[in-house]
């Protein structure tokens, strides 16, 4: 994935240097180049678009570049526009005109064409350069703008070098381009990188795909350089931006339903049927209109503009009530989405003032930086959709571990208890056979020595009875005798038995446990899990040192905690912590923990065990309360 991503750094990097590189148009012979003159002031007259190529004589209404615009007649689709050119200094001069809204433009000097742009598609937004020299000097340019639409209009006007004026005006959209071409390869790097994905991740993944080429191929075909440079295959672009018009909403709401859930009633899904139904008409509109060669245009603008126009008021409403409650119970996607629709609402508002103020002569050029700083933030937001997805594996494939080590020593466990009972029970006979014997010739032996050594036969016959009853009490841990145990008495006897030991070992026993802890079980396992663990505690202490035991209820169970300051146990140590035969002691078997483990499980309890290496230990017990 990481080479992927370099190799899309370096082709983006590509791409932008090649699409910076200007076209120029070179002559021979351009020694002396015309002077940049701005013209500030030209006349227009409405009509109608049967005219031909002869401008009226009277009406003409002046216009100053920074008065205001003059109302035009509602239905105007014909725009007469004179120019009056000063001197033309250079061979090879040229007229910049900043926008020109029609479909259809021709120039004329003393009754000779000189430039035509006939568009048979919609667009209408026109930035272009007419070619000029010195014999048009101190004449007069008439433009006639033809549009069926009824937008039509003229502005900015700049005399000079037509190469120089050629490469103005392809750079001024250039950045629109480079724009557009970028969310495009961002998206096709975005598709192919789908492939590799979970399928968990996939929808969400597709969807803002979709929504960042649509939005690159708005921004690619709204702007006027590919209907400038490209133009013979205009209507082509307009079809593919109907396309990308038709696919933005549905794929924004699917992401939203995606990130978001269904809404309240269902409010997200139904928009979304809503606008991919829209989709649907509109595209059988736009094949119509493309086997009709758009006769019925203005019918299918009409209608499909409204519709969408209300599928993206509604959805933006929608969108706007999830995230002002996803925002006010503090859901950081929702914020970060709320300022980004924010800025991409404030954006498209600026534009939609100017819009209306300039009787729609206006060409949109804000909203561009809010679907940026959208596009930016619902990226943000998949992104951290894929971390928190990849965390929740995580979690799951530990707890899923967790679970597997569990089951296989639950497994361990009982096949040690059944290997434990046979043994035990075939062993405890002869070894209780074995000791009465030895007892009879210690009565009966003369000598001390011999006597010395049948005790310690005695003693060391005992230590396996112990451990006998140890593999009993693990293999066999259920409960004969169940009562309801105050844990103030139970430890008030373990203490009685233990601080005499602590206080050998140089220690020190501290016992804190209120009076009205209970809980049910068996009082002598219980003493008998408690001591073991208690015993540990003390000959981890290595000398001086302190156990502290209290308890207390938290969320209806009875807690009892062991800690002390004794040497600790490394994760290792501590994972190994009950298993079969495991012990930190020269001489331990690890029965001891292993019993304990068996009969807190019994009684429906929980162990934890926290260790510190050179610190201590802490042992956290809970229990039902009764």
């Amino acid at each position: 994935m990481k080479a992927v991503m370099k190799y899309a750094m370096f082709v983006l990097i590509f791409l932008a240097v090649i699409t910076s590189l200007r076209p120029t148009v070179t002559y021979a012979n351009t020694d002396e180049a015309t002077q940049e003159i701005q013209i500030t002031e030209w006349q227009i007259i409405p009509g109608t678009d049967d005219e031909g190529t002869i401008p009226p004589d009277e009406g003409w209404i002046t216009v100053k570049e920074n008065g205001a615009a003059p109302e035009l007649p509602k239905g105007t689709s014909s725009l007469w526009v004179k120019v009056e050119l000063p001197a033309i200094t250079g061979p090879h001069a040229g007229l910049l005109v900043d926008k020109a809204y029609a479909q259809n433009i021709f120039a004329y000097v003393n009754g000779d064409s000189v430039y035509e742009s006939v568009r048979k598609h919609y667009y209408d937004v026109n930035r272009l350069v007419i070619p000029l020299d010195r014999s048009d000097s101190i004449r007069v340019l008439y433009i006639h703008l033809v549009n069926e639409t009824g937008n039509i209009g003229i502005n900015g006007f700049t005399l000079g070098d037509y190469t120089k004026l050629y490469r103005t005006m392809l750079v001024k959209e250039m950045p629109d381009v480079i724009l557009g071409a970028a969310f495009i390869f961002v998206s096709a790097i975005m598709f192919f990188c789908m492939l590799f994905l979970k399928k968990v991740n996939v929808s969400g993944w597709k969807s803002l795909s979709l929504i960042i080429l649509s939005i690159g191929c708005m921004l690619t075909l709204y702007s006027p350089f590919l209907y400038t440079v490209y133009g013979r295959i205009g209507y082509l672009y307009t079809i593919a931006f109907d396309i990308s018009t038709n696919i933005f909403l549905p794929a924004l709401l699917f992401f939203i339903e995606t990130i978001f859930g269904k809404g309240k009633f269902l409010l997200v899904r139904i928009f979304k049927y809503y606008a991919i139904a829209i989709a649907i008409f509109s595209s059988i509109g736009l094949a119509v209109n493309i086997v009709t060669e758009n006769a019925y245009y203005s019918i299918y603008y009409s209608i499909f503009t409204v519709l969408f126009a209300f599928g993206v008021i509604g959805g933006s409403l929608i969108i706007l009530g999830i995230l002002s409650v996803q925002s006010f119970r503090k859901e950081k996607d929702a914020i970060i989405l709320s300022s980004g629709l924010g800025l991409f609402i404030l954006f498209t508002s600026v534009d939609m003032i100017q819009y209306y103020a300039q009787s729609k002569n206006y060409e949109f050029i804000f909203w561009k930086w809010g679907i940026v700083c959208f596009v930016l933030t619902l990226v943000v937001i998949l992104g951290r959709q894929i971390v928190i997805s990849f965390e929740k594996v995580v979690t799951y494939s530990k707890q899923l571990e967790i679970y597997n080590n569990e089951l296989q020593r639950s497994d361990k466990m009982d096949m040690i208890s059944q290997l434990a009972a046979s043994v035990a029970h075939e062993v405890r006979n002869p070894l209780q056979v074995t000791r009465g014997f030895l007892q009879l010739l210690e009565e009966k032996s003369a000598s001390s020595k011999e006597k010395n050594y049948m005790v310690l036969a005695i003693n060391e016959l005992d230590r396996a009875s112990e451990i006998i009853t140890d593999f009993l009490t693990f293999a066999k841990p259920q409960l004969e005798y169940v009562s309801v145990l105050n844990l103030a008495s139970e430890f008030k006897h373990i203490g009685s038995i233990l601080i005499p030991l602590a206080n050998m070992q140089g220690g020190q026993l501290k016992l804190n446990i209120p009076e009205q802890l209970l809980i049910q079980g068996n009082s002598s396992k219980f003493k008998q899990a408690f001591i073991n663990m208690i015993k540990n505690s003390i000959e981890a202490l290595q000398g001086e040192g302190e156990i502290e035991i209290r308890g207390y209820m938290e969320d209806n169970r009875v807690v009892i905690r062991i800690r002390d300051n004794g040497e600790g146990m490394t994760e290792s140590e501590l994972a190994k912590l009950g298993e079969p035969y495991y012990s930190n002691k020269t001489k331990g078997t690890g029965l001891g923990l292993m019993v304990t483990f068996s009969i807190i499980e019994v009684m429906q309890g929980e162990i934890i065990f926290n260790s510190t290496k050179g610190v201590g230990t802490e042992v956290i017990v809970k229990f039902p309360a009764a």
